[in-house]
């Protein structure tokens, strides 16, 4: 399948959003790749349906829809890795990453996919920091958390990446086969940071493009002090390790 983008999107409790999420993702794929795309749901044994309404989805749209059931619930990074394994072993050209929960807006997939496919990037990062990007519904207090990690994140590592928590990019295909997958180690929002990282330090070219991203209307956020946490402690082991 040249050419096929693979949508990635982890679940765990988002019953009241898989449906529409992944309608809305395909609308776009069908207009942005029409002759070949999938939406993957990798869902962690949600309890609240979720993966039973995905397996419907996949169901109802066969070569479009796939899901991948995890018993184990060992975070957002291991979650993504899954699918990057499973979506790279069926051939897919490029991965994308984006929320369940409309945080991020699908009609967004095309100009991601459009900096990759047709711009010179290897990896498109859906960024809230550069001009044109923003966030609505945020309390001044996430507000600066959000971008207090980012700027924390880049003089630690010492990159020139706004937006380096941001959780909605696009890959080429040959970044995350060059970038040693099994080997890393961040569960929660540090995947996002240590993905990054990895594609810079080996050479690629990451291209932040501006989007808007918006508080869930739906459901429960995932954040906690102990993944804001987990990111503070691994950001400075990342950049020990590639100097080792």
């Amino acid at each position: 399948m040249p050419g096929c983008p693979w949508l990635i999107l982890p679940t765990f409790n988002e019953a009241e959003n898989v449906e529409r999420i992944v309608a809305a993702a395909l609308d776009v794929l069908r207009a942005c790749a029409p002759d070949d795309h999938r939406v993957l749901v990798v869902d962690d044994s949600s309890p609240d349906g979720t993966g039973a309404l995905a397996d419907a989805l996949a169901a109802a749209h066969p070569g479009e829809v796939e899901v991948l059931h995890r018993t184990d619930r060992t975070g957002l990074g291991p979650a993504y890795l899954a699918g990057f394994a499973y979506a790279l072993e069926r051939g897919a050209a490029y991965v994308f990453e984006m929320d369940a929960d409309f945080s991020h807006d699908p009609r967004d997939l095309a100009r991601l996919l459009e900096a990759v496919r047709d711009g010179g990037a290897d990896v498109a990062l859906g960024s809230r920091y550069v001009p044109g990007g923003g966030v609505t519904d945020w309390g001044l207090v996430r507000r600066g958390l959000s971008r207090g990690g980012s700027w924390y994140s880049r003089r630690v590592l010492g990159l020139e990446v706004r937006d380096l928590t941001g959780g909605f990019k696009c890959f080429r295909r040959e970044v995350l086969e060059a970038i040693d997958l099994p080997t890393v180690r961040s569960r929660g929002y540090a995947f996002q940071v240590e993905l990054t990282y990895r594609s810079v330090q080996r050479g690629f070219r990451v291209v932040e493009v501006p989007i808007v991203f918006r508080d869930r209307q739906l459901g429960t956020s995932k954040m906690s002090l102990r993944i804001a946490v987990e990111a503070m402690w691994l950001v400075p082991q990342l950049r020990r390790a590639a100097r080792s």
